[in-house]
């Protein structure tokens, strides 16, 4: 479903345009919002592929909480999974919501994705069960709270329309923050949904904003003018009063 909200924005965008404008901006949008996950998933397939074919495991490079050796994995246990399943089933969804915050969110995108990755990391190392942790599932959690809340709080349509596909299609993941199972890492899922909700709040300012509507700045004017008769009618009664003095 975010792929038709950018299908449609993008036909939108390129229907006036020449074939040759139409090809470039294909390739960009492909540069700009498709290659940076790409960048991040083909590594995550490389390693499973090494691992299968060699029978190795890097389960030890993931996050060990609290243990100095345990710190490289806030940079690598992204890159690691556990089986072929749990690879897939964190590839498919980081790549959707991987492709709309790039594509929705241009301007902050890159520190957005970059400080998820940080924060879910540190936050799993300092309180998180003594376990390796490993899987892209914490960034993930924190782009499905960056999304969903962020829409909300700018009260812009098409990024509302993204929150409210992300909930449709990912609102089940909340649950995934309970430790309903053992084996799941649900302290990295609730570390990376509180990164992407701080995140939201944190670059609200920046990036897409809501639209300001004709009758909105007539509306303001107005106000303005309002502000002005009603100080210049307060000056006037201040001069006539100290007149009379």
């Amino acid at each position: 479903m975010v792929f038709i909200l950018i299908g449609l924005n993008y036909m939108n965008t390129v229907h006036s345009v020449s074939k040759k404008q139409d090809k470039a901006s294909v390739r960009l949008f492909f540069f700009t919002s498709v290659l940076p996950v790409l960048l991040l998933l083909i590594p995550m397939f490389l390693l499973k592929f090494i691992e299968s074919y060699y029978h190795l495991s890097f389960s030890d490079y993931g996050i060990f909480p609290r243990k100095i050796s345990g710190l490289s994995g806030i940079l690598f246990s992204p890159f690691i999974h556990g089986n072929w399943a749990h690879l897939i089933n964190n590839a498919i969804p980081l790549f959707i919501m991987g492709i709309a915050l790039f594509y929705f969110y241009k301007e902050i995108a890159w520190k957005t994705f970059f400080w998820i990755w940080i924060m879910q990391g540190i936050w799993t190392w300092l309180a998180a069960r003594e376990s390796f942790h490993v899987g892209a599932s914490g960034i993930l959690y924190g782009l499905f709270g960056f999304l969903l809340l962020s829409g909300i709080i700018r009260m812009n349509k098409a990024l509302l329309i993204i929150s409210l596909l992300v909930v449709l299609e990912y609102g089940s993941m909340v649950w995934g923050v309970f430790p309903i199972k053992y084996e799941i890492s649900w302290e990295s899922h609730l570390w990376g949904l509180a990164a992407g909700v701080a995140l939201a709040f944190v670059f609200k300012k920046q990036g897409m904003q809501r639209e300001i509507y004709k009758w909105e700045e007539d509306e303001e004017e107005v106000e303005n003018s309002l502000n002005e008769i009603k100080i210049s009618y307060e000056f006037i009664e201040k001069e006539k009063k100290e007149e009379n003095l």
